[in-house]
């Protein structure tokens, strides 16, 4: 549902720090006028009356995984798009350990010719670091690709990095955000190998956090660091989830202003290690889930500013592939569609306002990448919008569980906040389970 012009009246506006009562005019796709009053200027102007509810810029996810190419079984940038408007997200970034692996400018470049085509929401692509194309590397164009990724501990997709000449070359040569998954390789695999000589391949999924370990998360966290400070390079930690790594992080300086930034993501705030009797494979991450003690130092560290985003780390697998005993069992699940729910039950629990929220998955992770026009409802900024009920109850079930693999770690939680409807450059894409047939996606572009 497309037109050119829509009034969205009587919306409690939560931005940038602020909650206001107000009217909002968007026209051809941008936010053209905010006031307490706006009247309708032309007669065809689509009208929302948004009384009682809270109007969100719309969510920037910076991590997820929609597996295409190569992984279509799983996930499409189709499908898991589709889902990330049903759940507030109108811009994503999306990772390159796909199949084939997106570290070549040709690999790049098709991915955006599929997401052009096919994808809900807009789009951005990171560019995957090997131990050996720093060439290609080097072609990445700041203006038009969200950044750079490393992973320093092998995950799904292998694409470890794991040459120490090569890292602080890549860090030395490259003024792209560079982003990393930092887990020790060495550790994990000494303590794989001490669980499977116990176990074999039937590891108890409790020892996850313990095969994957806070050591092995700060050993490659620290190093990450120190080899960002060394070099002068613009670091960004993905899904910190242990305590011990956050004394690496500061809230000294604004975020404009910080070379090393990091994030967390939904699940780390959601589960701890208590959950692996009851939920098994299915909240089997990497990095793992960890403590409930983690999880609370992971909150604070949010609240205070030490993490500057929240993430999703969407990474879908069939029910099938995680049904299996823990080494086959791949880690990653799929989060688009409830991670801003899942954090506004935590409004309504009293941990974080609403404008705390905005600010770590709309403003920060625009600050961050430098995203264009995006992240806050801004006059003459780009028309991504979310209108939330924060008091209208519903429940995840198959029935409404948009991700292409059909299930959630959230299934059977009910959620008090709904996300009744979503605007992707100005135009309505989805409405309180209904989604339109309207390809308004636009391609990222970068302040750089």
């Amino acid at each position: 549902m497309s037109k050119n012009s829509v009034l969205i009246k009587n919306a409690n506006i939560v931005n940038e720090g602020t909650i206001f009562n107000g009217d909002v005019f968007i026209e051809n796709g941008i936010f053209k006028e905010i006031a307490p009053q706006i009247s309708a200027k032309t007669p065809d102007v689509q009208v929302f009356d948004a009384e009682g509810k809270y109007l969100l810029p719309g969510v920037i996810d910076d991590q997820v995984h929609f597996r295409e190419p190569g992984l279509t079984h799983k996930a499409t940038i189709e499908t898991e798009s589709r889902a990330a408007i049903a759940g507030g997200i109108t811009s994503f970034i999306e990772m390159p350990n796909t199949v084939p692996q997106t570290t070549t400018i040709k690999k790049l470049e098709e991915k955006f010719e599929i997401a052009a085509k096919t994808s809900h929401a807009n789009y951005s692509f990171m560019f995957g670091g090997t131990n050996d194309n720093l060439e290609e590397i080097l072609k990445v164009d700041p203006k038009k690709v969200a950044g750079l990724k490393l992973f320093l501990g092998s995950s799904t997709g292998n694409m470890l990095v794991d040459d120490p000449k090569v890292l602080e070359k890549i860090f030395s040569s490259t003024d792209l955000v560079i982003s990393v998954h930092c887990e020790d390789e060495q550790t994990i695999r000494d303590n794989t190998s001490k669980y499977r000589a116990e176990y074999g391949d039937d590891i108890p999924i409790e020892l996850h956090p313990i095969i994957r370990s806070e050591d092995a998360c700060y050993i490659s966290s620290s190093n990450a660091v120190a080899l960002a400070k060394k070099t002068g390079a613009r670091l960004h930690v993905f899904h910190l989830s242990t305590a011990k790594e956050l004394s690496l992080f500061t809230n000294k300086i604004p975020l404009e202003e910080k070379k090393i930034t990091a994030e967390v993501c939904i699940h780390h705030l959601w589960f701890s290690d208590e959950d692996y009797k009851e939920k098994g494979t299915l909240i089997k991450w990497n990095p793992a889930v960890k403590t409930a003690k983690d999880r609370d130092a992971l909150f604070e560290a949010l609240l205070d500013d030490r993490l500057d985003v929240i993430a999703t780390d969407h990474a879908p697998h069939t029910i099938e592939e995680k049904d299996n005993v823990y080494t086959k069992a791949p880690s990653g699940g799929p989060l688009v569609q409830h991670a801003l729910p899942a954090m506004l039950e935590f409004y309504h629990e009293g941990k974080i306002s609403l404008e705390k929220i905005v600010e770590k998955m709309c403003h920060n992770p625009a600050i961050l990448f430098q995203v264009e026009k995006r992240g806050y409802i801004k006059e003459g900024y780009y028309a991504d919008a979310v209108l939330v009920d924060i008091n209208a109850p519903w429940t995840v079930n198959k029935d409404n569980i948009a991700y292409k693999c059909g299930w959630s770690p959230f299934e059977g939680s009910t959620f008090k906040s709904r996300i009744t409807h979503t605007f992707v450059n100005g135009g309505l894409v989805y409405k309180n389970f209904k989604f339109y047939d309207v390809k308004n996606a636009q391609r990222l572009t970068f302040n750089r």
